[in-house]
């Protein structure tokens, strides 16, 4: 199973459950920032897979790759998630489209992103070293939903903070941990056999 670091420990998890053995590869969650890299990497870890005798799967939805992502995986004959963004995956079907469409402004964030915000987003953006980015960065952002899957008093602190940064009201939704451990359940079922 190639995966997304951002889900990795998720991927984990559910490849312990899973019948047979089940290697999970985790790329760097960083590739989110320059998803044009998504598809190329997944490609050469699973040529490298492949070349060792192992079946793939991918724990990616398309995570900003235009499609890039699903011609790799059709010409190799693998099957990755469902879904547009990990946020899809997060929340479940359909609810990201809901938030979308009450606020086209909304700006996600996921456990592993609250967790992660100084390295992924400060520090890759530059916003450290220049926090007046923040206003052309966010500008049209309206709110932030947390896809909360497993809420604690310090990742809402957390998500507060981050909110307090970039100046938007936060809307905590709790969505657990189905979705995604569903969507990944039906993946490695297919690799199982």
């Amino acid at each position: 199973m190639i995966t997304c670091g951002a889900l990795g420990a998720q991927v984990r998890l559910a490849a312990r459950a899973a019948p047979g053995r089940v290697e999970v590869h985790s790329l760097p969650a960083l590739l989110h920032n320059r998803p044009a890299k998504i598809a190329p990497a997944v490609e050469s870890l699973c040529a490298r897979l492949h070349r060792e005798g192992k079946d793939v799967a991918v724990a990616y939805a398309d995570c900003g790759t235009y499609g890039a992502l699903d011609e790799v995986c059709a010409r190799l004959g693998i099957e990755r998630l469902p879904g547009l963004h990990c946020y899809d995956l997060t929340a479940g079907s359909g609810v990201v489209a809901d938030l979308l469409r009450d606020e086209p402004g909304t700006y996600f964030l996921t456990d592993f992103l609250i967790q992660t915000f100084e390295r992924l987003v400060v520090v890759e953006l530059g916003l450290d070293r220049h926090p007046e980015l923040v206003v052309d960065y966010f500008a049209h952002y309206r709110r932030i939903v947390w896809l909360a899957e497993r809420p604690t008093p310090v990742l809402e602190a957390r998500a507060r903070s981050i909110a307090t940064l970039l100046d938007l009201d936060l809307e905590v939704r709790r969505v657990g941990r189905r979705p995604l451990s569903g969507a990944l359940g039906r993946l490695l079922s297919g690799r199982a056999a």
